[in-house]
Order: C-alpha cells, then sequence, then structure tokens
C-alpha cells in the first residue's frame, strides 16, 4: 500500500508540474513531465494489483504521448494509433470486468448523437488525409466511454467523457477551430484525470476476493 501510494503522490506531482508549465508557457517543463505522467500511473496500478491489459492500455497512452510532443503529421498519426491500442485494451478490459448496466440502451443514443455530431461538424474543416482516421479513431474512444460508462460505473464513466472532451479539444485544434485560452492545459488536464479515473473505476470494479473465490470454485467440477 505504501508503494502504491508513493507512486500516486509522483503521478499527481508530476500532472501538476505539467499543467503549471503549460499555465506559464513553459514548453521545457512539459516536455521534461509529459512523459512521465503514464508510466507513473501504469505503475500504480500495476502495484495495486491492476490487469496486465489495464497497464498496457496505459503504457499505449504513454506511448501516444511522446508521439504527440512532435507537431509533425506521421507522428500525429502513429500517436493517435497507440491511443487507438489503448482504447482497444479498456474495451478488452471493460469486457471482462461487467455486463452491462442499466438505462445502457439510453447512453448508447446519447453517445451516438454525440459522435455523429462531431464528425460531421469537424469533416469539412479537418485536412483531408486526416478525415476518415479522425472519424474511425473518435468511434472507437466513444466506444471506450460507452463501455467504461455502461460496465463500471459512474467514476470510470466520467473519465471516458472527459477522455472523450480532451480528444475533441485536440481535433478542433486540428481543425482550426478557435479554441479555449491555453488550449493544452485544459487539455492535459481533463486526458490526465480521465486516465485516473478509468484506472479507479477499474480497480474499484474487481471481485472482492472472497467473491472471486466462490466463482473459480463454482466453475470447478
Amino acid at each position: 500500500m505504501r508503494a502504491s501510494r508513493v507512486l500516486l503522490g509522483a503521478f499527481v506531482l508530476a500532472t501538476a508540474l505539467d499543467l503549471v508549465c503549460l499555465a506559464v508557457g513553459l514548453r521545457a517543463g512539459h516536455l521534461v513531465a509529459k512523459p512521465l505522467l503514464m508510466p507513473l500511473l501504469a505503475a500504480f496500478a500495476a502495484r495495486a494489483g491492476g490487469p496486465r491489459i489495464l497497464v498496457a492500455a496505459l503504457l499505449c497512452g504513454w506511448g501516444g504521448d511522446v508521439l504527440l510532443l512532435s507537431d509533425a503529421d506521421p507522428a500525429f498519426m502513429a500517436g493517435m494509433a497507440s491511443f487507438a491500442a489503448g482504447h482497444i485494451c479498456y474495451l478488452v478490459l471493460f469486457r471482462r470486468q461487467g455486463p452491462p448496466r442499466a438505462r445502457a440502451g439510453l447512453l448508447a443514443a446519447c453517445y451516438a448523437v454525440a459522435l455523429g455530431t462531431l464528425v460531421v461538424l469537424l469533416w469539412p474543416d479537418l485536412p483531408a488525409g486526416l478525415r476518415v482516421p479522425v472519424a474511425g479513431y473518435s468511434t472507437l474512444l466513444t466506444a471506450m466511454a460507452y463501455a467504461a460508462a455502461t460496465r463500471l460505473g459512474p467514476v470510470a464513466g466520467l473519465g471516458g467523457a472527459f477522455f472523450m472532451l480532451s480528444d475533441t479539444l485536440i481535433a478542433t485544434g486540428v481543425a482550426d477551430w478557435p479554441q479555449p485560452p491555453a488550449p493544452d492545459f485544459w487539455i492535459m488536464l481533463t486526458y490526465a484525470a480521465a486516465q485516473f479515473l478509468l484506472v479507479r473505476g477499474s480497480l474499484d470494479a474487481r471481485p472482492a476476493p472472497a467473491a472471486a473465490y466462490r466463482e473459480v470454485r463454482s466453475t470447478t467440477p
């Protein structure tokens, strides 16, 4: 427990450092702090007993973080692919952790409307080579957020919603839409909160040891 708390504290401190650097325009500090976030959160998740696929999702996020430090188009595409791999890991994990909960149909309709609206509005303003990849990635991200909310509950569901908000800010920036002041600050704030809430929700959704033991016993001939 002590090691887990140290790792979580280090993640919080690194996140705070990154946000302060973004708020004051210190890019060098951002370049140092941002690559630390997901390895620290992944180490926390592993130490807290999280499954390997959860750690894999976070490390895919780390790959995307590093790649998006570059402004080059190939790096952006590779970063998006790395995040997409992370969303696939999350989808597999959430499917393992529980069946859909009540009102899944209503939530699915809400997410579908949000996805369709965003893609339709962004499409004309995105570079031609990014339209299909962004639409595909957005669909995968929305599926992950929906699964987090319906299979794990409100904590992970909020994490999925924050992830969508963070990536929507990135996409609107690529489309050259008007941005809030210090957009990178808000992107990283919502992103770090999203990943932490997804981890917390996943860890909370694990069955208690006694329940897990009974499940294993019940399937043993």
